[in-house]
């Protein structure tokens, strides 16, 4: 008889603490994407171009991966909840570096320490998550990052735009969140027995099980094209906002990365119980048109259908990220969860903030409207590319069936 069976609280505790651990994963996220609806703020006030901007979100994401390289698996020999508690201190003090920024330098710190704290807890709080929860930990590993960031964006372009204090009310919010979570963990039980051998984990390293590494193979372009669209949005989506429809409200920026990623998240909840090859499919269709309509719109300068292209792309995201994660967690033991967990995320945001780092620096050559031209394009074969080779995949078991 199961524990649940014998004692409903064990499964109650249980779910409480799953809880917990998916509000904890969408406040991180949700404070990486907090600055974006600010850049532009930032940068009209201090005067830096579209190259140091996106360069002040990627050392965001360099650092995350960086952080997932040398400590994604330090969860699995520590236990999670020490590495938690790590994690929410120093993005506690990233909000403090956020609220006193006076110059770029300051935010550059902010977004480098945000970076580590984030890569920290991503891995442990996903592999945690799967630890209380093998069915329901997927979903929420994919649905909480997304929706975070949707919640960050949105709510801080809101703030900005009607509440006091615009560049330190959504930090301060944060951090107070930070620190009541840090003081809820000491009620949290830890999920994995704490083993020997954490210095050896501490090389930079991408761990993927021998099992798992065809499936991440075949998952990595959808991922590589999701993510960088991602990154585009999170870095540079306000300006082009700017620059292709003479818009310079600070909420559409907000409504962009917004409407990229709730129906990103509306994606993963509709096809949850669905076949994550299915996932894949329409990840990848939806993508490729959904970047389609975007270009279309930037070139046309009609605002009403970029929103449109970011929600039908926004479905695409979602339905990849969701895919992905479904064919490989469950390739991995307790013992590596947390390994290939880091090194799945490591990929993608590489994917998030390299190929948005370039088209910054492109920008001041090419100008943003090109860039995006190109940027969009690439994804969109990506897109493509990863949709015939899943159809190829299937038109062989197919055969072999």
């Amino acid at each position: 008889m199961s524990d649940s069976l014998q004692n409903p609280q064990v499964d109650g505790r249980k779910q409480g603490h799953l809880g917990y651990l998916a509000f904890v994963m969408l406040c991180f996220f949700a404070a990486s994407s907090a600055p974006t609806p600010l850049y532009h703020v930032y940068q009209q006030a201090w005067g830096f171009s579209s190259a140091l901007l996106t360069l002040i979100f990627a050392v965001y994401a360099l650092s995350l991966l960086g952080t997932l390289l040398v400590f994604g698996s330090l969860s699995d020999y520590l236990g999670r909840r020490p590495v938690i508690f790590v994690a929410l201190l120093l993005e506690s003090v990233s909000m403090l570096l956020f609220m006193g920024a006076g110059d770029v330098g300051w935010l550059i710190a902010a977004r480098i320490l945000q970076g580590i704290a984030t890569g920290i807890a991503t891995s442990a709080l996903g592999a945690a998550m799967l630890d209380t929860n093998q069915n329901q930990g997927p979903l929420i590993n994919s649905i909480a990052p997304i929706f975070g960031m949707a919640l960050g964006a949105l709510g801080t372009s809101v703030l900005v735009e009607f509440a006091p204090m615009p560049l330190l009310l959504a930090y301060a919010l944060l951090l107070a969140a930070f620190v009541a979570q840090a003081v809820y963990l000491l009620r949290v039980g830890e999920t994995v027995t704490p083993q020997p051998g954490v210095l050896k984990t501490l090389r930079p390293t991408l761990f993927v099980p021998q099992r798992a590494r065809g499936t991440l193979l075949l998952v990595l372009p959808a991922d590589i094209a999701a993510w960088a669209l991602g990154g585009f949005f999170l870095s540079l989506a306000p300006s082009l906002l700017a620059a292709a429809t003479g818009s310079t409200s600070v909420i559409n920026g907000g409504l962009a990365v917004a409407a990229l990623t709730i129906s990103g998240a509306v994606s993963i909840l509709n096809l949850r119980l669905r076949a994550p090859q299915l996932a894949l499919l329409v990840g990848c269709s939806f993508l490729a048109v959904g970047v389609s309509v975007i270009l279309l719109a930037v070139n046309l300068g009609w605002l009403w259908l970029f929103f449109t292209g970011a929600v039908v792309a926004g479905i695409g995201f979602g339905a990849s990220f969701l895919g992905a994660l479904r064919l490989l967690l469950p390739l991995a033991h307790a013992h590596e969860r947390a390994g290939l967990m880091s090194a799945f995320l490591a990929l993608s945001y590489l994917a998030f903030c390299v190929p948005s780092l370039i088209a910054g620096l492109a920008v001041k050559t090419e100008g943003l409207i090109v860039t995006t031209n190109v940027y969009g394009s690439m994804v969109v074969v990506l897109a493509l590319l990863a949709l015939a080779g899943l159809l190829v995949q299937r038109a062989g078991k197919a055969n072999a069936a």
